[in-house]
């Protein structure tokens, strides 16, 4: 008969003795063992050959949920098996002889298993990869013309208010919670409230479609950047085979004036060169295979594939270059346009307070939008960067130091574009208003590459600008593809168990997060998300390309492309409900109960959050 002990004894790992004893609300730990209270308990292991899965009502071997090595047993690996009481062992010789050749070989499977985890290289790795992510296409071509558009430097109110309470609360959270359990977008779920895993699919789904979408973009950019290799730009002049009537060169040396239909050389070399939208009347007439775009495009895929292929031990070197190139291009272009003339009334344009538009619902829709897209929490990329850090690693300095750079790199570039539009105001003889018409890929294809054009050194400008954009864009396809790769790849083992997020963070962080961070995550950012999407719902954007308005249908097959993702959402718990066992009420109740708990690392020892 074992000896009994007290409740405020320690104990060693292969004890038989109820952890369960050890007093409430104290720790106790010796010789790897460490339990929180009675209802929570932290089952260790030192090692994979003192444990083995557990027999009888404990049913099948435990999982691990977060990647950290670890077991969960409540029989030691000597072949005994205790009965319900905790009392002495009554194993036969078949039990006996099954266990203590069985339970060393599985368990050390299962930790060979959980150890394939990848991690990154370097801190500096993941940084780069969130903030690449983070600074895109968008920072650069939405950024100033939703500034401007809402009030100029008005517009900083709203979106540093939306920021702080909306964007930075859940660009944080989904850092904290994608290193915690060391999953992707789907299998998170089964975490937190299983009923919403097609949550995870939907963002599988809606990341793929933004991938493809920043492919194209980067496959326009990809062909400007190989007709850049020229002693002329072609969209310099109205000389070219593609070039009408209508086309004026306000920048030659003769005296032209711009007219009502005058169109730019960049405007004629961006839709009838590189889009050839004069070949078709419409959506319902396509026309063919733009050859010189498909390759591009294959160009850009195959890049993208050898960029990740690896995994984040390879996107993680590649975003050494495509993280920082933007930033030193941004730099030169920002000197460039401040030399240029007219450029201060492009700042003092862009920067200009609109007071009254602080009374706009739109202005904080806007800012809200802006910064939700800007920093993309939501779309999974932040759970997979995130699982691949060290458990303790400091997540929420990370959260502060890559959602500021995000927000600065929004504000500066602004500088950048409205310098050069300030310019080509002042060379048209206009207001900055009649130049900053043109939005989104049409900033940048046309308007920012006619000013290009005309600087002195064009064909180097125009290199680097289009390159600076291959690399916008590069961040965001991996980081992309990286969190559906990771959601759909994510075949790691789970535990049952309970956990509690601010919880987590504090055994991550050593602290719990503060009052601000919890009243966000529980009132005030979701009631921002649900602000952002009734008011896009209540208010849809006007579809049209220049003087042509998208037939009607064209919007339905919008929706149903949107609703093709989040589908999903109602499918699975439709399909969760069905196939989990019980009555509707019990149903209902597992299915928003976390199925698994989260491995967590205690030294050299790994422990179950039970």
């Amino acid at each position: 008969m074992e000896k009994k002990t007290t409740g405020n004894e320690k104990e060693p790992l292969t004890s038989k003795k109820d952890v369960s004893d050890c007093s409430k609300g104290e720790d106790c730990k010796e010789n790897g063992l460490l339990v929180r209270n009675p209802k929570s308990a932290l089952r260790l292991v030192e090692d994979a050959n003192k444990v083995h899965p557990s027999q009888g009502d404990k049913g099948e071997a435990a999982q691990i949920s977060n990647g950290f090595s670890g077991v969960q047993s409540s029989v030691p690996c000597n072949g005994e098996v205790e009965d319900a009481q905790g009392m002495a062992p009554a194993a036969t010789t078949t039990t006996t002889t099954t266990t203590s050749t069985t339970c060393g070989a599985e368990a050390q499977q299962q930790l060979m298993e959980l150890e394939d985890r990848e991690t990154w290289s370097k801190k500096i790795d993941f940084l780069l990869s969130v903030i690449g992510y983070a600074v895109d296409l968008g920072n650069v071509w939405r950024f100033p013309y939703i500034c401007y558009q809402n009030g100029g430097g008005a517009f900083l109110i709203p979106y540093t208010i939306m920021a702080l309470f909306g964007g930075i609360p859940l660009f944080y959270m989904e850092l904290a919670l994608g290193q915690y359990h060391r999953n992707g977008c789907i299998s998170i779920w089964r975490k937190i409230c299983p009923i919403f895993k097609g949550i995870g699919y939907a963002i599988c789904i809606i990341d793929l479609y933004v991938a493809s979408y920043y492919n194209t973009i980067m496959a326009w950019a990809f062909y400007y950047l190989i007709s850049s290799f020229t002693a002329e730009l072609p969209w310099t002049s109205c000389t070219n085979p593609w070039n009408t009537a209508n086309c004026t060169n306000y920048f030659s040396k003769d005296n032209v004036s711009w007219s009502l239909h005058s169109i730019s050389p960049a405007e004629e070399f961006y839709t009838r060169q590189v889009l050839q939208v004069h070949r078709s009347n419409g959506l319902d007439d396509l026309g063919g295979i733009s050859w010189q775009l498909t390759l591009c495009l294959l160009l850009i895929f195959t890049i993208v594939y050898f960029s990740i292929w690896k995994g984040v031990k390879t996107s993680g070197k590649v975003v050494w270059v495509t993280a920082t190139f933007p930033y030193i291009i941004l730099f030169i272009l920002l000197v460039r346009g401040a030399t240029l003339p007219g450029a201060w009334r492009g700042v003092l344009y862009y920067l200009k307070p609109d007071w009254q538009k602080l009374l706009a619902t739109e202005v904080w829709v806007d800012a809200a939008a802006q910064i939700f897209f800007s920093l993309g929490p939501g779309f999974g990329v932040l759970l997979a960067y995130s699982s691949y850090n060290k458990f303790h690693n400091n997540c929420y300095q990370d959260a502060l130091v890559t959602s500021t750079v995000n927000c600065l790199t929004s504000f500066v570039s602004g500088f950048v574009i409205f310098t050069v539009l300030g310019y080509m105001a002042e060379m048209r003889n206009e207001a900055v208003s009649e130049v900053a018409k043109d939005t989104g890929p049409s900033l940048l294809f046309i308007t920012y590459a006619e000013a290009i054009a005309n600087m002195p050194a064009s064909t180097f400008f125009a290199i680097i600008f289009f390159l600076m954009l291959l690399t916008l864009g590069l961040d965001s396809t991996f980081a992309g593809l990286e969190g559906v790769i990771t959601g759909v790849l994510d075949e790691f083992p789970h535990v049952w168990g309970k956990r509690r997020f601010c919880n987590d963070v504090k055994e991550m962080l050593g602290s719990a997060p503060g009052w601000y961070w919890r009243v966000c995550w529980v009132a005030i950012s979701p009631l921002f998300l649900l602000f952002v999407t009734c008011s896009f719902l209540s208010n849809p954007p006007e579809l049209k390309l220049f003087d042509y308005y998208y037939p009607y249908w064209t919007t339905v097959v919008g929706y149903c492309i949107g609703t093709s993702s989040i589908i999903f959402i109602p499918i699975y718990m439709v399909y969760r409900l069905v196939i989990t066992p019980g009555t509707l009420k019990e149903r209902i109740l597992k299915s928003i109960t976390p199925e698994t708990a989260t491995e967590i690392p205690f030294g050299d020892i790994r422990m179950n959050a039970v």
